[in-house]
């Protein structure tokens, strides 16, 4: 099955502002003794939206004005900490399709491409604005368009970046190699052949 290409995503965006957001935070720890990542979703940001007992804290991710949104707009050094493959799980889960902040921990970012999630960064203005718009008008389209590095929303337009390599896989549907390696069985086993120890 052949991955799909991704350029661009478009949705509605959800602001969760803050730098240094670490994978525990994203997903906490308590919640990852599971088999498959099924269900991961209703545990995104648990402790920062929900108080001891069950009970809603005031979230974005809880305000239903922002119940679609495919896009997450947030600080620096996002994804930062332990190296939980959990944590972009939780996110691609709860239906987020890719993540706008001012950077990113090596790892997560790898993750989060290899779920075909593309995470691309912006200066700290203007996440500032972006941010704000969505505040102010959570129904505003956002476009993050891979193929010209650019994030547009209403009538404006900011520039973004991505690592060229992932950029790249998520351009030419490559970006999970598990995916690569399942359909390249003929010359996985053309070279099991033709090494001398075979």
């Amino acid at each position: 099955m052949n991955l799909p290409k991704i350029s661009q995503v478009t949705g509605r965006a959800i602001p969760v502002p803050g730098d240094d957001i670490d994978t525990d935070r994203i997903i906490p720890a308590r919640f990852m003794k599971c088999l498959t990542f099924d269900g991961l979703g209703e545990y995104l940001f648990y402790d920062t939206r929900f108080n001891a007992d069950g009970s809603e804290k005031l979230h974005n991710l809880n305000l239903p004005c922002f119940r679609d949104a495919s896009i997450m707009v947030s600080g620096a050094n996002f994804g930062c900490g332990s190296s939980r493959e959990h944590a972009p799980q939780s996110l691609y889960r709860a239906g987020l399709r890719a993540i706008v902040a001012g950077n990113f921990a090596e790892i997560f970012f790898g993750n989060s491409t290899n779920l075909g999630m593309p995470c691309v960064s912006a200066s700290r203005e203007n996440l500032e604005k972006l941010s704000s718009a969505t505040e102010n008008d959570p129904d505003l389209r956002v476009v993050v368009d891979l193929e010209n590095l650019q994030v547009r929303y209403g009538t404006e337009c900011i520039p973004c970046e991505i690592n060229p390599g992932a950029r790249e896989s998520l351009l030419n549907g490559t970006w999970d190699p598990l995916e690569e390696l399942l359909t390249a069985t003929n010359e996985i086993e053309e070279t099991a052949r033709s090494l001398p120890y075979a």
